[in-house]
């Protein structure tokens, strides 16, 4: 077996491979999938030299431990977290070189809520649809990680950045998301789209993936028949019979029967990939272009 592999010792709560996703299937049923904070997982990549497109690990609230069987440059950004080569400190948010054998630990978010390790070469998986990245609801891609895993990873292209540490974005202390209304917000009161764009929400800890859930208002239609299912888009805000409002992420279904009452913008989403249970959401209306 190939030396340039890395070997799961914790896969942690939710650990899977993501690169830039496979837009452009939506048609066939298939969600874009990829990693839900972007600029942080190009951050990685550039940190390690790695192209923009290069698959790295997106780690969920509890980070993972991995070991590398050749010597690599690692990067860890997005959430806030320890990270450790054979139990000693090394830093956040900057290249590190793991030599071969070594664990390396990425520990609990303590802040935010997922972690993105990039790695020399990338994480080589075959590529189904174009990308490499695990899609939790379609089941492409490869399995979200579990202890004893192995990956393997691809060769590096490129010289690794000469940072000593990068600035990054703190977790959003309120999660402001703009949308435009509509497709379908006259299924809904003019005082619930009023609520809807008004009154303070918080996120779930429901959410997945697929989708950032909220609570708080819920909002009430004014239709009350069946909506026949049509096509989702990214950042779409759904509203099922709850009420409340569920904001759509990259695992997203390509079609749905709920309402949709309004889109996020999509460079408001990344901050959504790292809000704790429990933030504000606000939603603010802007002109349709």
């Amino acid at each position: 077996m190939t030396d340039r592999a890395l070997a799961v010792v914790r896969a942690g709560a939710l650990t899977t491979v993501q690169d830039l996703g496979r837009p452009g299937h939506a048609h066939l049923g298939v969600p874009r999938s990829g990693a839900l904070d972007g600029p942080a997982a190009d951050l990685v990549n550039r940190l390690v030299g790695n192209p923009p497109g290069a698959a790295v690990l997106e780690t969920t609230v509890n980070g993972c431990a991995v070991r590398p069987r050749s010597t690599v440059t690692i990067a860890v950004a997005g959430a806030h977290c320890r990270v450790t080569v054979d139990g000693r400190p090394v830093p956040w948010g900057a290249p590190v070189r793991v030599p071969a054998g070594a664990l390396l630990d990425v520990g609990p978010a303590v802040s935010g809520v997922r972690a993105y390790v990039g790695l020399s070469g990338g994480i080589a998986v075959e590529p189904v649809l174009g990308s490499r990245s695990t899609d939790l609801l379609s089941g492409l891609g490869p399995a979200p990680l579990t202890d004893g895993t192995v990956l393997p990873l691809g060769r590096p292209s490129g010289v690794h950045a000469r940072v000593d540490v990068t600035p990054q974005p703190a977790p959003p202390a309120e999660l402001v998301l703009r949308v435009t209304l509509g497709p379908r917000d006259d299924w809904f009161t003019p005082e619930a789209v009023g609520a809807f764009v008004s009154r303070a929400y918080r996120v779930s800890a429901a959410g997945n993936r697929i989708g950032l859930r909220t609570e708080g208002p819920a909002l009430e239609r004014a239709r009350h028949g069946e909506l026949p299912s049509e096509g989702m888009v990214l950042g779409a805000v759904q509203v099922p019979p709850d009420g409340r409002p569920v904001v759509f992420l990259a695992d997203h279904p390509t079609t749905g029967g709920y309402p949709v009452i309004a889109v996020v913008r999509a460079a408001d989403l990344p901050a959504a990939a790292q809000a704790v249970p429990g933030t504000p959401v606000r939603f603010v209306a802007v002109r349709r272009r």
